[in-house]
């Protein structure tokens, strides 16, 4: 079951979602940032270093400085995988259910206000 959205209502709302946040935030995350969060919280674990790098069809030192980021906004950690040391695990925080509980209500707030 999805919603009917036109295409210049779903350009608005992202408009309006990131207006808000970039206005309201002490600091906004970039797309990818945001990508990278976002599978982090609504796909199933386990998250790697290089499965997101895999998944998001860019550089491993790109996914890693996108985490320095969300990690020093403790929206996401890391930690070694003691089984592979290799691997590095991304998990989440509470600050981090946090952030994205507040963007979907932001999300739901800013798509009522769309005109019909």
């Amino acid at each position: 079951m999805g919603i009917e959205i036109r295409g210049a209502q779903a350009l608005r709302l992202m408009h309006e979602v990131n207006l808000a946040l970039v206005r309201g935030s002490d600091q906004d995350l970039s797309a990818r940032q945001l990508t990278i969060l976002l599978t982090v919280y609504l796909e199933p674990p386990p998250h790697t270093v290089r499965g997101l790098a895999a998944k998001l069809n860019v550089t491993k030192p790109a996914i890693t400085r996108a985490l320095d980021t969300l990690g020093s906004m403790r929206l996401l950690s890391r930690k070694r995988d003691e089984a592979d040391k290799r691997n590095v695990i991304i998990t989440r925080t509470v600050e981090g259910a946090l952030y994205l509980e507040q963007l979907g209500d932001l999300v739901v707030e800013k798509a009522a206000e769309l005109p019909r």
